[in-house]
């Protein structure tokens, strides 16, 4: 059996967003929106919010149980820094709290997400995970990469 763990992230992500783009409805705000306060603009990718959406739930499998502000985290960035003379040396801010809390409020409602007994957090529910392994299935054999077929 193939999991999540056996194909590139890359192409994982890709694979599964072209799942959600049916069934996630992306914020007429999004378009508008920075992911993060050291990005200078919006996203300009046309599948952004499902491309992210993946990848929150691919982080969500991996390091489960997981919360906003751990997910913001994880996808911050780096932020020029700045003083008197413009030459401050780079600090780490966080990602967009609000999007990454819309994205997972939209996982949950769909099924792929669920509150863990304590309510803290989200972790995968049973339908995310038959929906990260199967695409990571079809994903390996869409590869053409002669190391990956031991995972077959």
């Amino acid at each position: 059996m193939v999991t999540l763990y056996d194909v590139p992230a890359e192409a994982l992500i890709e694979a599964v967003a072209e799942t959600l783009e049916g069934e996630l409805e992306e914020p007429d705000w999004a378009r508008f929106a920075k992911s993060g306060i050291g990005r200078e603009f919006p996203p300009e990718q046309e599948n952004y919010w499902y491309l992210r959406a993946a990848a929150v739930l691919r982080t969500v499998a991996i390091h489960a149980p997981v919360g906003v502000e751990r997910l913001a985290t994880a996808f911050g960035s780096a932020q020029k820094g700045t003083d008197r003379y413009g030459v401050g040396p780079r600090h780490r801010s966080d990602g967009s709290r609000k999007q990454l809390r819309v994205m997972l409020q939209q996982l949950e409602a769909a099924g792929y997400l669920e509150r863990p007994p304590n309510g803290l957090g989200r972790v995968l529910s049973a339908e995310g995970q038959s929906l990260l392994d199967s695409t990571a299935g079809e994903v390996l054999t869409a590869l053409d990469r002669p190391d990956l077929e031991r995972y077959a």
